[in-house]
């Protein structure tokens, strides 16, 4: 799920990788294809697919707020 882009990304540190992630029920759509989501206890959120668990998307809530708004706006549907 990683994609690459233009902005430098900083390594990874051991407390990032050690992050407790409190995942909620997977939300499931046609096919088996399952997302989900879920929280730390500093508060950033994550998304997920349960086929690679150990591979998800980070941000603040509110940035995934946004993409998710945003999405659901209809600004992702070129990809379709």
């Amino acid at each position: 799920m990683n994609v690459p882009t233009d902005a430098p990304v900083a390594p990874s540190t051991p407390a990032a990788a050690a992050a407790a992630i409190d995942w909620y029920q997977a939300f499931c759509s046609e096919g088996a294809n399952c997302f989900r989501f879920g929280l730390d206890d500093s508060g950033r959120a994550y998304i997920g697919s349960t086929l690679s668990p150990g591979e998800y998307v980070s941000d603040s809530v509110e940035a995934l707020r946004a993409l998710i708004s945003a999405v659901k706006a209809g600004a992702a549907d070129h990809l379709l």
